[in-house]
């Protein structure tokens, strides 16, 4: 679950299943959350809930700084570069990488491929020009197998209880990053529809792509 800003709405998600938290560095979202705020949460939260940092073109020593409040995954929805990718995962090896993209009709295999050898795994949201994500819609999940993804797959973009289950039906995705389908406003959450949600989640079936 993405957009993580209030302890209760993390609890409920963790204690409804919920396997990790996201949480959002990006002063131009409305989900933007401050390290202080997230390092009181992450304080409060059970053992083996994996937190993931959401960044934007930060800098290394911006995301250096971040990860210290106690992340275990940074998920990159800029324009980082390969290159870039490198570089943190040099100078924070003990955090897992996703690099983000944004999934249009004009996506393609060699987008993925070059991040292949320094990221762990790639997150799939929907393209919307001059948006970084966040958008709540869907992309046409038939474009995700032309792109020959060689890591695991996180699939965002839109997902809520309309259709989480034809998503995973269809998609058989690694995991799923839910947001703005199961809030209120943006970045409070409906805890009936985490709920929900995640009913549905857990009568699913997953298989292996």
């Amino acid at each position: 679950m993405c957009g993580t800003t209030r302890l209760e709405d993390a609890l409920c998600a963790v204690g409804l299943g919920v396997d990790a938290l996201g949480f959002i560095f990006y002063h131009k979202s409305p989900r933007n959350i401050s390290p202080v705020k997230v390092s009181e949460i992450i304080k409060k939260l059970p053992p083996f809930i994996d937190c993931v940092g959401v960044f934007v073109n930060s800098s290394v020593t911006e995301i250096q700084s971040v990860a210290e409040a106690g992340l275990s995954y940074l998920q990159l929805h800029g324009d980082e570069s390969p290159k870039f990718c490198r570089e943190i995962k040099a100078q924070l090896p003990f955090q897992k990488i996703f690099k983000a993209f944004r999934v249009g009709s004009e996506s393609s295999a060699a987008d993925f491929s070059r991040y292949n050898d320094c990221v762990d795994g790639f997150l799939l949201d929907t393209y919307v020009k001059g948006e970084s994500g966040g958008t709540g819609l869907c992309f046409d999940w038939a474009i995700i197998e032309k792109l020959e993804l060689q890591k695991p797959f996180l699939l965002a973009g839109g997902l809520s209880v309309e259709n989480v289950a034809e998503a995973i039906g269809a998609v058989a995705p690694h995991a799923l990053d839910v947001n703005s389908g199961v809030e209120s406003a943006p970045g409070v959450k409906d805890h009936a529809k985490i709920r929900k949600f995640m009913d549905i989640v857990k009568k699913a079936d997953f298989t292996s792509r």
